[in-house]
């Protein structure tokens, strides 16, 4: 439930949002993401969280937080850990539980509504912290993935839970195809043109 006049934020948890739209099979397009969220209320501030690995030649991320960055997402980074576990597997860590915290509580007495995007079930002391500051929370994630992307505590400590799949249509785009046969399939099409 929203309303027209009321203050909204959004949260985005960037990693636990990619996976959950990943396991329903199609990406989100942000621009879309945000007109949606306008449209349902005044939105002050959308949140971007997520971990960069500094030493990469590229980053396959790097693209997408320059062009939110440039159209109107406040961007929170910060260097991802890389290490090598137990069964010598390259791990990436580069949790932003904390700063997003700290965020949404600096910013819970100028907003009306938060809406936060990830089934990170770390968050629901957030949410019943902001609730007592008298600010509504929706999560967004989805429980028709297998296994299910959103915690059932967090999901039932929100005032409202908005399932992803449900905003396929207004904000997804089917996803990228980036093997040499979609590849070739996108040159094919071109060249048809």
């Amino acid at each position: 439930m929203f309303y027209k006049d009321e203050r909204l934020a959004l949260f985005i948890d960037g990693s636990n949002l990619y996976a959950a739209a990943k396991a329903l099979g199609f990406d989100i397009d942000y621009k879309l993401l945000r007109q949606e969220f306008m449209r349902r209320g005044k939105l002050l501030r959308a949140f971007y969280y997520t971990a960069l690995l500094e030493n990469d030649e590229y980053s396959p991320i790097r693209p997408l937080v320059d062009w939110l960055h440039y159209n109107g997402f406040s961007m929170v980074t910060k260097p991802a850990k890389e290490y090598t576990d137990s069964q010598g597997r390259r791990k990436v860590k580069g949790n932003m539980d904390i700063e997003l915290t700290v965020d949404a509580m600096e910013l819970a007495p100028r907003v009306d509504h938060i809406v936060l995007f990830s089934g990170d079930g770390d968050f629901r002391p957030l949410v019943e912290s902001l609730q007592r500051q008298g600010v509504r929370v929706s999560v967004v994630s989805t429980i028709r993935s297998q296994p299910p992307m959103i915690a059932d505590e967090l999901r039932r400590q929100a005032d409202n839970f908005i399932e992803l799949d449900d905003l396929r249509d207004v904000i997804g785009r089917p996803p990228r195809d980036n093997s040499d046969e979609g590849a070739a399939r996108t040159r094919a099409m071109a060249s048809e043109d």
